[in-house]
């Protein structure tokens, strides 16, 4: 798993990126009661603003960690959008990406640098 620092994880398998926000993120932000799901077929740029979550605290934009199209929408978040608190990591995810270019995710923190990251702040 690899993140941003907007707070965005990304899990690969193959050219596909399947793209959620970090447990902190989801704790940040306190109790989600909506998402918006990107549509299947949407190209996005790396950092594009791509998905969108909605708290009791704000509303955030969610950027997209690399470029590609999107081939896969996680729409049970609009029924469950708790699914982002309980498990962000996880089940929580928001889409899944057809990576354009690979290069992309070198510039991406391994969990130990997330970490660290999270340190700072």
């Amino acid at each position: 798993m690899k993140f941003t620092k907007d707070h965005e994880w990304v899990s690969l398998d193959g050219d596909i990126a399947t793209v959620g926000i970090s447990k902190h993120a989801a704790d940040a932000l306190g109790d989600v009661v909506f998402v918006e799901v990107p549509e299947v077929g949407k190209t996005v740029a790396k950092g594009d603003s791509f998905a969108v979550v909605e708290s009791v605290k704000a509303a955030s934009d969610v950027y997209a960690p690399v470029s590609g199209e999107v081939v896969e929408a996680n729409d049970a978040l609009s029924t469950a959008p708790e699914t982002v608190n309980s498990a962000p990591q996880a089940d929580g995810w928001f889409a899944k990406i057809k990576v354009s270019d690979a290069a992309e995710l070198d510039a991406l923190m391994d969990q130990a640098a997330y970490d660290a990251f999270l340190a700072t702040l």
